[in-house]
């Protein structure tokens, strides 16, 4: 099986230890937490990659993020994927930023512009915390806690390697104006 490829933000390394260690606090039982390096906000998944795709798409990742500036992000709430009362995802979300979904649109067009399917449905931005609900009561849903804020600073592509812990190797770094 070939390796995974993904652009993602990437969080400063205090966020991801804050994230973590909340998530451990709460001590919830899913089977596996996500490792504090691999918490990202995924943007594009491409999947499987040509080379020369992925060189196209960094390129256009270059282009389009030439022009674009940083801009802040605040981790403000909980939630989950699946069943409401056995969740397969647990995540962090953020508050409502224009300029990441602006973001996003301009990642995706330059995945596009160099040939990748990417997926149809609405992004949804969000942490991926943890997988996998093993509980044996329900999963009840989370009290708020205070927001954590960041500057956006950087874009990575990710190559994913399922057999390693943390799994994603960043290949390359694209900066955010300031």
């Amino acid at each position: 099986m070939g390796h995974h490829y993904f652009f993602a933000l990437a969080l400063p390394k205090q966020i991801k230890k804050q994230l973590h260690q909340m998530f451990l606090d709460r001590n919830l039982p899913f089977a596996r937490a996500v490792h504090e390096q691999d918490l990202h906000l995924t943007l594009a998944f491409l999947g499987e990659a040509e080379e020369d795709k992925l060189v196209k798409a960094k390129q256009g990742m270059t282009e389009a993020l030439d022009s674009f500036s940083s801009f802040a992000l605040t981790i403000d709430s909980f939630g989950t994927f699946g069943q409401k009362e056995q969740p397969r995802i647990f995540w962090a979300g953020v508050k409502h930023e224009p300029k990441l979904y602006e973001l996003q649109q301009v990642v995706s067009a330059a995945c596009r512009e160099a040939g990748f399917q990417l997926e149809s449905r609405p992004f949804r931005p969000h942490i991926t915390l943890a997988r996998k609900w093993r509980g044996e009561e329900a999963y009840l849903p989370l009290a708020a806690f205070s927001p954590i804020s960041f500057a956006i600073e950087k874009v990575v592509l990710y190559k994913t390697h399922l057999d390693r812990s943390p799994k994603y190797e960043e290949t390359d770094i694209f900066l955010v104006n300031e």
